[in-house]
């Protein structure tokens, strides 16, 4: 078992939430297309809204599946203004 595997564990735990509702593959995919394609601050914030998401009923293989797409798809506006 890794120091991840056992954190996740632990969080679980302390906050009473289903193990196998976890998947970290999904969630850690998701953080590294934001940092990468974003902002890297956007990577911790993403996952944070996405867990709101699947917190309020959404599912979060599509939850993950939008927002790839949303980040795929980024542009910056502040960006494009030179």
């Amino acid at each position: 078992m890794s120091t991840l595997d056992r954190w996740i564990e632990a969080v679980c735990a302390e906050l009473g939430v289903d193990r196998t509702a976890i998947n970290e593959r999904l969630i850690l995919d998701l953080a590294r297309d934001a940092a990468h394609q974003v902002d890297r601050p956007a990577a911790p914030v993403t996952a944070f809204i996405a867990g709101i998401a699947v917190g309020s009923g959404e599912r979060l293989s599509e939850v993950t599946d939008r927002l790839t797409a949303l980040i795929e798809n980024w542009e910056d506006p502040a960006s494009e203004r030179g």
